[in-house]
């Protein structure tokens, strides 16, 4: 039997989907290290312990070391939280486990390093600095022009990331968010064309498997509207005319960045001239429902499949494109609390037969400031046009109130 230790901070019910598919896998005992426990009724795990706090190394390695004395030795320490690969990283470097080591992880982590290696990889990304005072900022501004982004370089997801597009935004940004040697700050070009992600099943550093999203818009547009409805599509058409030279840049990425093992999720723009370049690269499935989707559409359990590239090193594919999918993201105009939610009637006479999961928004539910929103409507049918007419019939038709 082997133990395979998953860590999160909390039972969360999309976290808990990955957990599930270790346990799926054979011959493993499924252990947790976490701060909350699951309820009863949805805990996949044979035992687990609690922490004060899961993102803490320390206090992961203890956990783990207690969990191994009761059942054994342990194969894999694993989780699928951004800000969580680091620490376990350090975790499995200090337990002499299997897995990305920290030199690795650190390179998906840390988006300046992440650049700076891939820039000398002569792979194309967004040229950068980072800044530990504002001076600097101030110079790559003079160099590149504006607009550009700033961002802490252990972001994820645009949280914490500016758009600046006026020198007044700059001053304002530096003086919020004061660069120092303590906490440095990534200023870098703002890159602008489509954008998009790649998903990328990777065993013993090759890709065997890909897929491709649209942002529509892209998220940092978004977080700069907290209004707009928003869509995150996945065509089911992937000619080679559009997305080969994608295709061809994501391997070079993942071994350029020394992923082994998991799926990478990468960001990428295509600019108006038509070349590419990547936006960000993680060492973990991706979020905003895209992992969900990723699997409909290849007929697959991606959870699953995510378990048994970071367990077995194998893969369940090979993956073909069967369908379209796509999720809108529901939000409103204004502050406050959901009082309303209207168009929901409407959307699901003309889309119901094409919903695959919904998170629908609550009344009296508070607004969320991320570009997720107050809740989400996924949706998948073979026919790419119908997915993406019904994605914009219910961006155009679902309307949110606060109070």
């Amino acid at each position: 039997m082997r133990n395979v230790v998953f860590v999160a901070p909390f039972p969360m019910d999309a976290t808990l989907r990955f957990a599930r598919g270790i346990s799926s896998l054979q011959q493993v005992r499924l252990l947790g290290v976490l701060q909350q426990a699951p309820h009863p009724d949805v805990n996949p795990f044979d035992d687990m312990e609690l922490v004060g706090d899961a993102l803490d190394p320390a206090e992961i390695a203890e956990a783990c070391e207690n969990l191994a004395e009761k059942w054994g030795s342990l194969h894999r320490v694993t989780g699928i939280l951004e800000p969580l690969q680091v620490p376990l990283a350090e975790v499995r470097d200090q337990l002499g486990i299997d897995g990305p080591d920290a030199a690795t992880a650190r390179r998906f982590r840390d988006k300046a390093l992440m650049k700076d290696t891939l820039r000398a990889a002569g792979i194309p990304c967004a040229r950068h600095q980072l800044c530990t005072e504002p001076g600097q900022a101030g110079a790559l501004v003079a160099k590149l022009g504006l607009p550009v982004v700033c961002k802490p370089p252990e972001g994820a997801g645009c949280r914490s990331t500016w758009r600046l597009d006026t020198l007044e935004d700059l001053e304002r940004a530096l003086a919020e968010l004061r660069p120092s040697e303590e906490t440095p700050l990534l200023v870098e070009e703002f890159l602008q064309g489509d954008e998009g992600s790649c998903e990328m099943v990777v065993l013993g550093g090759k890709v065997v498997a890909k897929s491709v999203s649209r942002y529509l818009p892209g998220p940092l547009e978004v977080l700069r509207n907290p209004w707009m409805q928003w869509v995150c599509w996945l065509p089911r058409h992937l000619p080679s005319a559009e997305y080969g030279d994608l295709f061809d840049l994501g391997p070079q990425v993942v071994e350029v960045l020394g992923l082994r093992d998991g799926i990478a999720h990468m960001e990428w723009f295509r600019r108006g001239d038509g070349s590419l370049a990547v936006g960000e690269v993680a060492a973990r499935p991706p979020g905003g429902q895209l992992s969900l989707m990723t699997g409909h559409v290849h007929g697959v359990d991606i959870y699953r499949t995510w378990a048994k590239a970071v367990v077995d090193g194998e893969f369940d594919g090979p993956w073909l494109r069967q369908a379209s999918a796509g999720t809108a993201f529901l939000r409103g105009q204004g502050r406050g609390r959901v009082a309303s939610v209207e168009g929901l009637h409407e959307v699901y006479r003309a889309v119901g037969d094409m919903v695959i999961e919904a998170r629908l928004p609550q009344i009296g539910q508070g607004k969320n400031d991320s570009y997720e929103g107050e809740g989400y409507i996924a949706i998948e049918d073979e026919d790419e046009a119908r997915v993406l007419a019904g994605l914009r019939t219910i961006v155009e038709t679902v309307r949110i109130r606060y109070a």
